[in-house]
């Protein structure tokens, strides 16, 4: 259970505070029932751009819009009451200026309630991050792979390996003096992982990192067995849903074509059952 079950949702500088502690538990949601059941067991929950393939059904996160961002984040506000919760900045909402990113930033808090932001990028990205937090947005980052850079990156590969590890821990130092909270590290090598978390004062959390990050997220509908599309390497399945729910919707529709269902039980009779102690 979370350290904040019963209490009210963290703050940003909470979740900092949490560097070198108990691991920071995160999740992905994107509706209010699913914010609701994990709640009371997650530090902060992330809507994330996410949503455009597991829910919309798009083949990557570069088609998500703002207002997608802040529907899902309304929706998700809505079902949280310890967590605190953050939001991404999708694709094309803040890499032109600081000025377009403190716009968006500003109107993704004001219209969600969120605690904070998430965006992509690391050295490039410091300005932006510092320009946000010195006007009261505080911004998680995000580093290694970053989902929204796959055409430059040359799709879902790993990230930091060999000669490229100086430039990711480039990347985390940036973000760490840019002001941002809290950095997700998502697809780099175990080791450089490590060695990220140790040199750094903010918190990481791993997505295909390292156990030895400060905290790790997953999206729910991977952990849950509900996006079957693909399954990532450090993805662990927790429940397998989406072969639970194809069972279950089997079985309806063999009851409903074999007139088993409704059964009498499910249906209602001509009159009013009788109150209990009517004359």
């Amino acid at each position: 259970m979370s350290a904040t079950a019963g209490k009210s949702a963290p703050m940003p500088d909470d979740i900092r505070a949490m560097k070198g502690g108990t691991p920071i538990v995160s999740l992905t949601a994107y509706t209010t029932p699913m914010a609701q059941i994990m709640d009371e067991h997650c530090d902060f929950v992330l809507v994330g751009d996410s949503v455009g393939m597991v829910l919309h059904g798009m083949q990557n996160t570069l088609g998500v819009t703002l207002e997608m961002m802040i529907l899902h984040g309304q929706a998700v506000a809505r079902g949280l009451k310890t967590a605190m919760l953050v939001v991404d900045m999708p694709f094309g909402s803040y890499e032109e200026s600081p000025a377009q990113a403190f716009r968006n930033a500003s109107r993704v808090m004001a219209e969600t309630g969120a605690a904070a932001v998430k965006l992509e990028g690391g050295v490039a990205m410091a300005e932006t991050i510092a320009f946000l937090v010195a006007r009261g947005v505080p911004v998680m980052a995000h580093i290694g792979l970053t989902p929204q850079s796959i055409n430059t990156l040359g799709g879902y590969k790993v990230q930091g390996r060999e000669d490229k590890a100086e430039a990711l821990l480039a990347d985390a130092r940036a973000v760490a003096e840019a002001g941002a909270f809290s950095v997700v590290l998502e697809k780099i090598p175990a080791t450089l992982s490590d060695r990220v978390t140790q040199e750094i004062p903010i918190p990481t959390i791993g997505i295909g990192a390292s156990s030895g990050c400060d905290g790790q997220i997953l999206v729910h509908y991977d952990m849950l067995g509900l996006f079957t599309a693909f399954k990532p390497k450090f993805v662990k399945r927790y429940a397998n849903l989406g072969e639970d729910a194809m069972a279950a919707v089997k079985a309806y529709a063999d009851e409903v074509r074999a007139r088993s269902f409704p059964a009498e039980e499910h249906t209602f009779a001509d009159t009013a059952p009788a109150k209990k102690g009517a004359p």
